[in-house]
């Protein structure tokens, strides 16, 4: 016969169960955080000055020349007190080409120039949509909250097929 596990044991054991699933949910919510932040964090770059563009130059640009990081081009305002300047410098991303116009708005004090309109928006916030991807699995796997790793999954599938539909 087995002897019964002394009262004291038990609670020991329960105990110490309970600490480890509390640390796993404390690791992996603070991954799971680190990850979602760092996605805005890498979107925010270029973020406010698609979404946030009154009282910032606007206009557009033709590519006329591309090389390994960049493109460049003429640009022509569209807004008012914006200046036509000889050659900007967008980022060579699959969505630029060469011989095409772009709306663009220029980054204060340089002559950096990002996509706006829907397109820039979608593409300007498409790192938040890897990371809401990545975050998924930390939920899914660490934290076992499935429902809450399929809405950060369906999130984030649908923030970057908008993102490619619109490029």
């Amino acid at each position: 016969m087995i002897p019964a596990m002394p009262a004291t044991a038990a609670r020991t054991r329960q105990a110490s169960s309970a600490a480890l699933r509390l640390g796993r949910v404390a690791v992996m919510g603070t991954v799971a955080a680190l990850i979602l932040i760092a996605g805005v964090w890498a979107s925010w770059s270029a973020a406010p000055y698609v979404m946030l563009t009154k009282g910032r130059e606007r206009g557009t640009v033709v590519v006329t020349r591309c090389g390994e990081d960049t493109c460049s081009g003429p640009y022509r305002p569209l807004s008012q007190g914006s200046a036509a300047r000889d050659r900007v410098v967008i980022s060579h991303t699959v969505a630029v080409r060469k011989g095409r116009t772009y709306t663009v708005v220029v980054k204060p004090g340089t002559d950096e120039v990002v996509r706006s309109g829907p397109a820039g928006i979608l593409y300007a916030w498409a790192p938040l949509g890897g990371a809401l991807l990545l975050a998924s699995v930390v939920v899914a796997g660490g934290l076992r909250r499935t429902r809450t790793a399929w809405v950060l999954a369906g999130s984030g599938i649908a923030l970057l097929t908008a993102a490619f539909v619109a490029l």
